[in-house]
């Protein structure tokens, strides 16, 4: 397989998620500024719409959209538990919380990376991301993970768009479930091997 990644984007989580699997895969790096591979391949023809993540499995399929490329991961190794089985409730229960990291926070976290928004502009999306941390605090005051005592490929999800808190200036001051979360995910060792590949 390969994945199609830009250092620290969403990507990460695709990446984190390949490597708590145990799964061989080759990191192609695509530039999501120039939208070129290292080998001068122009990154839309793998991805018509130019971002990443991107995964291509062996037989050429390329699957995109993390939630979709994280619960395939994860159901290619069922016995590392880190997406419950399809048709439970706590199934379920992961499509939720990757449907809000998606669209909740991942989302709103795009138009602070842009550079032509004025600042005021910037600050309600902000606020917006503060709000749904704070929530998500008190949601992770009585679990380790997202889905309770079991690390998910939801977990990677909210870990990669979360680091993106600090450089975007949002406070997380008061939401210490949020940070220890962070940090919990952090620690692990397929987390800090990602990292490392792409020089974060």
């Amino acid at each position: 397989m390969k994945l199609y990644y830009s250092p620290g984007a969403c990507s990460l989580a695709s990446h984190i998620a390949l490597r708590e699997a145990g799964l061989a895969f080759e990191p192609v790096l695509a530039s999501t500024k120039t939208h070129k591979l290292q080998d001068g391949t122009d990154f839309n023809t793998i991805n018509p719409l130019g971002y990443v993540p991107v995964l291509e499995l062996d037989d050429g399929t390329r699957l995109r959209e993390n939630p979709a490329i994280l619960q395939y991961i994860a159901d290619q190794v069922p016995t590392k538990n880190l997406a419950p089985a399809a048709g439970t409730l706590q199934r379920y229960r992961l499509q939720e919380w990757l449907g809000l990291i998606g669209t909740e926070i991942h989302k709103t976290y795009s138009p602070l990376f842009n550079a032509n928004m004025g600042e005021e502009a910037k600050q309600v999306f902000r606020d917006k991301l503060a709000s749904r941390y704070k929530w998500l605090d008190g949601e992770l005051g009585t679990r380790e993970y997202l889905l309770g005592e079991h690390f998910s490929v939801a977990d990677c999800y909210l870990f990669v768009v979360t680091r993106w808190a600090h450089p975007m200036k949002i406070d997380m001051a008061g939401m210490p479930n949020v940070q220890a979360h962070h940090q919990r995910v952090l620690a692990r060792p397929a987390v800090q091997e990602a990292l490392k590949v792409e020089g974060l």
